[in-house]
């Protein structure tokens, strides 16, 4: 494999939801992919077949599953050292791994425990990640330089403003990390190295899936809590990511791309 001309993104939370459509549709457009979860000690058989579609005789060189916590250190370098040994490159980090509290609840009763673990995975993880791995971007730069084209992408939620005090441990962690994109996109401006942020609104993933969430969502939606009244696919969410690794949006960094079907919009 020709180190010089594949281009490797890191996808974290990359197992199901969100995080397995960008990944594959990454890999549509030619990207090598890693592909990362906690809990998860291997691919299911049904993931594996669609990469091996996508990549047919390729699929080893081109993809690798990393279990990984990205709230530890230890698990933190663990994907550097391992995305080093089999690429020796990095050109996107898609920071997408992210939890709810442990159990959805009245504000004054939230535990340190929930709070702990929120922070830890959605925002604490995401920032020492992007750090290491844009230390590592820079390197490349040098040595690559032309040919090498690198992107941060975060993903955030409407939580980032809109306040649901039933989950207020993840309204924080989103909300942090919508300052954590500007923070890097200051600082990585001087080398080329844009971050976006893309905030997704009502989407079918796993964490929308118990039916007292999904229940409560249809609701809203039929009700136009946003103007497209429909749920939001992960596929809606992987398109805008394949825009940005594409240089679609050459003149902009620390920009956050609503896609919640118009719920941003205020309205009267």
């Amino acid at each position: 494999m020709d180190q010089d001309k594949i281009k490797v993104a890191l996808i974290t939370g990359s197992t199901q939801g969100i995080g397995k459509a960008i990944a594959l549709e990454l890999a549509k457009i030619g990207f090598s992919v890693v592909i990362n979860g906690a809990s998860t000690k291997e691919l299911s058989e049904e993931y594996k077949n669609i990469l091996k579609k996508i990549y047919k005789e390729d699929l080893k060189e081109k993809s690798l599953y990393i279990q990984a916590d990205v709230s530890k250190r230890e698990d933190r370098e663990k994907l550097l050292n391992k995305i080093k040994q089999k690429f020796r490159r990095i050109d996107v980090l898609v920071n997408n791994a992210g939890v709810g509290p442990i159990k959805r609840g009245d504000l004054l009763d939230v535990t340190e425990e929930s709070y702990d673990r929120v922070m830890d995975i959605n925002l604490k993880g995401p920032f020492f990640l992007t750090q290491a791995l844009a230390k590592w971007m820079i390197e490349l730069k040098t040595k690559i330089k032309d040919k090498y084209h690198p992107y941060i992408i975060n993903i955030s939620s409407i939580n980032r403003y809109t306040a649901s005090i039933n989950r207020g441990e993840y309204c924080i962690s989103k909300a942090g990390m919508r300052m954590m994109t500007q923070l890097f996109a200051v600082r990585l401006a001087e080398f080329d190295i844009p971050t976006y942020e893309i905030s997704p609104g009502i989407i079918k993933t796993p964490l929308t899936e118990p039916k007292h969430i999904s229940e409560r969502y249809d609701k809203l939606i039929s009700e136009g809590v946003s103007p497209i009244k429909r749920w939001g696919e992960p596929l809606d969410i992987a398109k805008p990511v394949i825009a940005i690794v594409q240089g679609l949006l050459p003149f902009s960094t620390g920009s956050v791309l609503d896609i919640d079907g118009g719920f941003h919009i205020h309205r009267i």
